[in-house]
């Protein structure tokens, strides 16, 4: 009896064992992918603003266009309002687009037409393009983007490259805006115009071009997700 008693003992400790040992294993395969998992999270949060803010800069060209370039959205609801179109509106924002994904609060941060805002992301768009800045959509542009470009070619880079640091004002409302960046600071997954860094992704008409310029960390081109074009119906949320 004793020797029985003793043998089921002993195989329940085994059996004990083997699930611990079996569990550490699984524990530690966790922690493995546990990085690779937050990667890919991050990864798609990010192309998720980027064809956002394509969508809102694409609604500030509809703006401006509509208005002959006389004025700037003054805010968010500026655009989610639409445009006249005879006795209704014509939708250009969706309201998801209004949110940004990486920013605590879900407000974009409005970016005014001034060197001083602009001048550092439109330095790295043309080292990006070899040099050359992305024409404007139009010539109704022309009247914020010639400061800009002005500055470009005379100022010091260290005018440029200062005008955008990690110190900015957070405006979120009630100011003429040409474009919208994030508020959060982080250090991106991936690089968009060569730019990693969240607060430093401009989404704007002014010097896009045609490209998306959006690249993985590692240098390779990104699948364009969502698409950064308008509304084609009834907006959704």
């Amino acid at each position: 009896m004793t020797t029985r008693t003793t043998d089921k003992r002993s195989q329940s400790g085994m059996t004990l064992f083997a699930v611990m040992a079996i569990m550490a294993i699984f524990a530690v395969g966790l922690l493995a992918v546990a990085p690779t998992v937050h990667h890919e999270v991050q990864r798609e949060k990010e192309l998720e603003a980027i064809s956002r803010g394509e969508q809102v800069a694409e609604s500030i060209k509809q703006y401006v266009e509509f208005y002959g370039g006389a004025k700037l959205p003054n805010s968010m609801d500026d655009l989610l309002e639409g445009l006249p179109q005879g006795t209704k509106k014509r939708m250009i924002l969706r309201p998801s687009s209004a949110i940004d994904p990486l920013s605590e609060d879900g407000k974009w941060r409005l970016i005014k037409a001034d060197v001083q805002t602009l001048g550092g992301f439109a330095r790295r768009v043309q080292n990006y393009n070899g040099g050359v800045l992305p024409p404007n959509p139009s010539q109704l542009f022309d009247r914020y983007a010639i400061v800009i470009v002005n500055n470009l070619n005379t100022g010091t880079e260290e005018d440029i490259e200062g005008a955008d640091d990690d110190d900015f004002e957070v405006v979120t409302e009630n100011t003429p805006f040409i474009g919208v960046a994030s508020q959060s600071r982080m250090k991106s997954v991936i690089a968009y115009y060569g730019i990693e860094n969240h607060s430093k992704w401009i989404f704007t008409p002014l010097f896009r071009g045609t490209g998306r310029g959006i690249q993985s960390s590692s240098g390779g081109a990104v699948p364009s997700g969502g698409g950064g074009g308008p509304p084609s119906g009834p907006p959704t949320k």
